[in-house]
């Protein structure tokens, strides 16, 4: 009998770890700094996200927007945001390095691996800018991480359906891999039929305009927000549930 079908929502606020928490997600990837792509949240919103919902959490650890090759620096500061992470009592953490050449970084993401557990490790979408998926996959299994976020090496994991079919393929029952990257309702159950994946990694995005009464008009900036869209949560979670079922009976 296959395994029910796991939803992951990337949230950017505590607001939104609550609508994703109360529409059905099965667990939140927290994150900061939505322009970058997510960066490592604050401490405050760690400890309000935790407090605030029982599905399982996992924080990005990534210090910074760009690319995924960091210094010693850097890796000296995802160190003290995974003990505080293992602290507030986090299920796991979203980590990912590349070396130059673009083949992932195994020692020094090994060593975050290490310092997260027990807490379970996702590799994030760094794996789509490495040089060989492949191999890339093969290192990853080797330093312990738990599942891989991947479109697939394209923009949306639409378009890269192909090569998450192959990679899952590749895995067996090694590590799980979980397509994410432009995943909404509409796409997600033929997605689920193409890639033969059992976990999906979706952000459910819309912009919330600004309350501001006022504006400055010389600012010429744009003071929209992102959250979760509950109705695109709660479609997703009913069509996975619907898969399920079908594919019991």
């Amino acid at each position: 009998m296959p395994s029910p079908y796991t939803l992951e929502i990337c949230c950017f606020s505590l607001q939104s770890c609550i609508v994703a928490a109360g529409s059905g997600a099965d667990r939140i990837e927290l994150c900061a700094d939505p322009g970058d792509g997510g960066t490592t949240p604050s401490y405050g919103l760690i400890l309000s996200a935790r407090e605030k919902c029982a599905v399982r959490l996992y924080p990005i650890i990534r210090p910074r927007g760009g690319d995924f090759f960091y210094d010693e620096y850097d890796y000296s500061q995802m160190l003290s945001d995974i003990r505080i992470c293992k602290d507030l009592g986090c299920d796991g953490i979203v980590i990912g390095g590349l070396s130059p050449d673009g083949s992932v970084d195994k020692a020094s993401c090994a060593m975050l691996v290490e310092a997260a557990a027990p807490m379970g490790v996702t590799f994030h979408r760094a794996f789509d800018r490495a040089k060989n998926p492949q191999q890339a996959l093969e290192d990853i299994i080797d330093i312990g991480c738990e599942r891989i976020l991947t479109s697939g090496q394209y923009p949306t994991a639409s378009e890269g359906a192909g090569l998450i079919h192959q990679l899952i393929e590749q895995a067996g029952k090694r590590i799980i891999i979980m397509p994410g990257g432009g995943i909404r309702a509409e796409g997600i159950v033929a997605l689920a039929k193409e890639t033969g994946a059992r976990e999906f990694h979706t952000a459910a995005r819309v912009r919330i305009p600004s309350m501001m009464q006022f504006v400055n008009p010389h600012m010429n900036e744009q003071l929209s927000s992102v959250a979760v869209h509950s109705d695109q949560v709660r479609q997703m979670r009913t069509l996975l549930d619907q898969l399920n079922l079908s594919e019991q009976s």
